[in-house]
């Protein structure tokens, strides 16, 4: 095959990323687009690139030093980098290449002025935007010139930063190739930057325009502020125009400068709104072209748009796809169950398959459509109340897109809206033996499982799990259960609000509901307390556990003095918890049972905080202080007026509340110890299709769904691009962040708290355990990774029940998501600690090893120093 060093422009097509790097595929395909101009030019291509690598063995080696780097290592990076770009330029550009180039530069006129710019073939992708990674140069006049700055382009593939960049995004240096575009120079009036959706609020109706004088790497480099216009269904709705007091203007013999605006243009638009609007319908078919949201950079000469450059914007949220172009507005299922990170296919599948609700996949997360209930006043009420007393973020979201009186369509009432939530007509007797009655069916449901699928394989399985999926969700609507989680949560309900009006106490519940009995969560955390005390006098077995780093470890801890012991007890805690893990709610997530090394630094961290029976006392003086509270609230109510009545009916509340509140953890226990055993299973069917060379890893059927994963186990055949394909966009989704509430248009909606009772500087969030409390920070966002003191303070992105042993070793909680009755909230509230969840980018705002102060009872965080 014979190179080609050398592409116009005209005959480039958006698939050539390999050939001609992304920035010139993107260019290539907008030339192509009728209505659109771009300026004329042509590609110097990565075979060119691979021929000047080749002419230097030594960057080879300094490639293999970049490899063995981490990405921290800056001043390694730094030296290597500056080594191989100083090599790159000094390479002489062979025969061949430099003729091809002249060819085509006298084509185009060799006095023209033109811009050089490097288009790498990692930049640019739909799933990774590389944006000012690589180098570009403007005006550059003459071949010897516009050699020289190809060199530099090439070399600019190694600058510190795209290198690093690299190193931290996995990518392999020597994947990555690089071309060089060049182009003929435009000398506009006006340029800058095209969103064809809001970057900011992620709508994809809305369109923003960046604009300045002169050349647009005056806004690039943020040289200058730009005049701002947002543009909606054809108008501009809003605008700001920038006082623009320099721009860069091109020089005549090549290069640019820096030049002074004369003080009466300073403030005049750089576009007329009739301007914004023709460029946005550019933009608009532009996008149809691609496919997806666009950043466009786009120049204005005598009248006329040029197109610069194209890209995907990546950092968008999706959107779930609907069968109609009706609106809807779609709430976060992972800020309900504390896992806001992206789940697998086959995650998403069996989550979808076995929740109550039909839920909608975007972005790696899932969604629940709640239009319908918004579009009826009675039940949009009861979903406002529901959520509202579960994060007041979603609720003020959900309200702000109400205001906009169009989104939302009114319907009339259908009926009542969902559960009343007062207490007082509670529907279930207090009484402790309807939660044991529980436990039993759903543990008799379990047993039935574990012995039916043991005989099941191949298609059969997959028949058998969808019929245990409809148990599964018989077992969840269980009314008798529904009725137990709400009587517990009303309870609480009841004793905050009538309590702090009759006595003026703040989540007096709080107190309360210490050491409710029952809850499966905090038990697992008193557990492990256990299990330190078994461990704690055997030296040896401590010493090896500090070194662990193999899964097998169990089975080594039985050659050590009094070890049989340690694994005993460790064996026994994950028979009944092992089926847990950080992110439970998806099935593909490894389980403390598939990885028990996960508990051993709580272990380790409660065998030096605790002296032994720690989790007795800690459960009894739990015990002791709701009993306390109970008698001095009691106790206090009887002196109003009206107080015995007051006092009884709080009495009555209070059994209740400790009844059942212990309960409200029960059903997820019951939901990730069938999806173990449903893992398994699935596991089993993977390792079949391994040893039968249908796959590769038996972890790739992570990236099917449960029906994707039914027919390859049909056929025996599976399609390797589509698994490589799942990979991929999952790493793009773990760079997102998902939206509370997200709209059909794209428009992530945030909620604010709308306080004005926090001190300044202090972190706004929602009060969900009492008390005050002041300490180290501990930011951890991998809860292996905990070394935790008496005294810490733990913030945390999520906590969902699996974090719940490291809270016997803390004085304090703050999360970023959460609500009243999220996991981490009750079992916070079980074991005292001060906590606020829901405070926005807590874990970058607060540094690990700070002094913080916790209101648990305000709802607010201060950063002390």
């Amino acid at each position: 095959m014979t190179e080609q060093y050398v592409l116009d422009l005209q005959e480039v097509d958006a698939a050539q990323v390999a050939v001609v790097g992304g920035k010139g595929a993107h260019l290539g395909g907008l030339s192509g687009i009728e209505g659109v101009h771009v300026p004329g030019g042509f590609c110097v291509t990565t075979d060119a690139f691979r021929r000047i690598m080749a002419e230097a063995p030594s960057i080879a080696d300094r490639l293999d030093q970049l490899s063995r780097l981490n990405a921290d290592d800056r001043e390694e990076i730094r030296t290597i980098s500056a080594q191989i770009r100083r090599t790159i330029e000094g390479i002489v550009i062979p025969g061949e290449i430099e003729a091809a180039i002249t060819r085509a530069l006298a084509r185009f006129g060799e006095q023209t002025a033109y811009a050089v710019r490097s288009s790498a073939t990692a930049e640019d992708l739909p799933t990774a935007s590389f944006a000012g990674q690589q180098d570009t140069y403007l005006n550059v006049m003459g071949p010897t010139a516009i050699l020289q700055h190809v060199s530099r382009c090439w070399a600019s593939l190694f600058t510190e930063r795209a290198v690093t960049y690299r190193q931290r995004n996995g990518i392999d240096h020597r994947t990555v190739h690089m071309a060089v575009v060049v182009q003929q120079m435009v000398f506009p009036q006006a340029a800058g930057i095209l969103f064809t959706a809001d970057p900011v609020t992620g709508n994809r109706k809305v369109a923003t325009v960046d604009a300045g004088f002169g050349l647009g790497e005056a806004l690039v480099s943020g040289l200058v502020n730009a005049d701002a216009f947002k543009v909606r269904d054809g108008e501009v709705v809003a605008k700001t125009i920038a006082a623009k007091q320099r721009a860069i203007h091109a020089l005549p013999a090549g290069g640019t400068e820096e030049v002074a605006i004369d003080s009466q243009r300073q403030e005049q638009p750089a576009l007329t709104d009739a301007q914004v609007v023709r460029l946005v319908q550019l933009g608009r078919r532009i996008e149809a072209h691609f496919g997806r949201p666009q950043d466009i950079e786009w120049c204005l000469a005598d009248d006329g748009f040029q197109i610069v450059q194209s890209r995907p914007i990546t950092t968008l949220f999706p959107i779930p796809e609907a069968r109609d172009q009706e609106n809807h507005l779609y709430v976060s299922v992972g800020h309900q169950q504390m896992m806001t990170d992206p789940m697998k296919p086959l995650g998403l599948s069996v989550w979808q398959l076995t929740a109550m609700a039909p839920m909608h996949e975007a972005g790696g997360r899932l969604f629940v459509d709640v239009t319908q209930r918004l579009a009826s006043p009675a039940s949009r009420a009861a979903l406002l109340d529901l959520m509202g007393r579960g994060d007041p973020l979603v609720r003020d979201a959900l309200e702000t897109v109400l205001d906009r009186d169009d989104f939302v369509p009114s319907l009339p009432d259908a009926g009542p809206g969902g559960p009343p939530t007062g207490a007082a007509s509670a529907p279930i007797e207090t009484h402790p033996a309807i939660v044991t009655q529980l436990i039993e069916r759903s543990q008799a449901s379990l047993d039935a499982l574990k012995r039916d699928i043991r005989t099941k394989s191949g298609p059969a399985l997959f028949d058998f799990l969808l019929e245990a999926f409809e148990e599964h969700k018989r077992v969840l609507r269980d009314p008798l259960s529904m009725q137990a989680i709400m009587a517990g949560m009303e309870a609480t309900w009841w004793l905050n609000d009538k309590l702090g009006e009759w006595l003026g106490e703040k989540n007096a519940a709080d107190t309360l509901t210490l050491s409710a009995p029952g809850n499966v969560t905090s038990e697992m955390g008193l557990a492990l307390l256990d299990v330190a005390d078994v461990i704690r006098p055997r030296a040896e077995v401590v010493a090896f556990l500090q070194g662990v780093e193999d899964e097998g470890f169990l089975d080594e801890l039985a050659k050590l003095a009094g070890g049989t012991e340690a694994r005993d007890a460790i064996e026994a805690y994950l028979d009944r918890y092992g089926m847990r893990c950080v992110g439970e709610i998806d099935i593909t997530r490894p389980r403390w049972s598939e990885r028990p090394t996960t508990i051993v630094p709580v272990i380790l961290d409660n065998v030096r905080n605790f002296a032994p029976g720690a989790a007795e006392r800690r459960f009894e003086e739990g015990r002791q202080k709701a009993l306390e509270k109970e008698q001095d609230v009691l106790s206090r109510l009887r002196a109003l007026p009206d107080g015995d009545r007051k006092a009884d009916e709080a009495k009555r509340m209070i059994d209740r509340v400790r009844t059942f509140i212990g309960y409200r953890e029960y059903p997820k226990y019951g939901i990730i110890s069938r999806y173990f055993v449903y893992k398994q299973a699935l596991m089993a069917e993977a390792e079949r299709l391994v040893q039968a060379n249908v796959l590769a890893e038996p972890e790739d059927v992570f990236y099917l769904t449960f029906q994707e994963f039914h027919d390859v186990v049909r056929s025996q055949q599976v399609d390797d691009r589509l698994i490589q394909q799942r990979k991929d966009a999952f790493r793009s989704y773990c760079a997102l962040t998902p939206p509370r509430v997200l709209t059909s248009d794209g428009e992530a909606v945030t909620g604010a708290y709308r306080r004005d009772d926090v001190p300044a500087g202090a972190l706004v969030g929602l009060p969900v355990s009492a008390g005050t409390v002041e300490g180290r920070a501990r930011v951890i966002l991998d809860m292996a990774q905990a070394e935790l003191e008496a005294g810490d303070i733990l913030v945390t992105s999520y906590t969902d029940p699996s974090w719940s042993p490291l809270f016997v070793g803390i004085a304090g909680l703050v999360t970023e998501v959460g609500g009243l009755m999220t996991h981490g909230a009750v079992i916070a509230r079980e074991y005292g600690l001060p906590a606020v969840v829901g405070v926005e980018q807590a874990t970058r705002l607060i540094r690990d090893g700070q002094r913080i102060r916790v209101h648990g009872s305000d709802g607010y965080v201060e950063i002390l120093g």
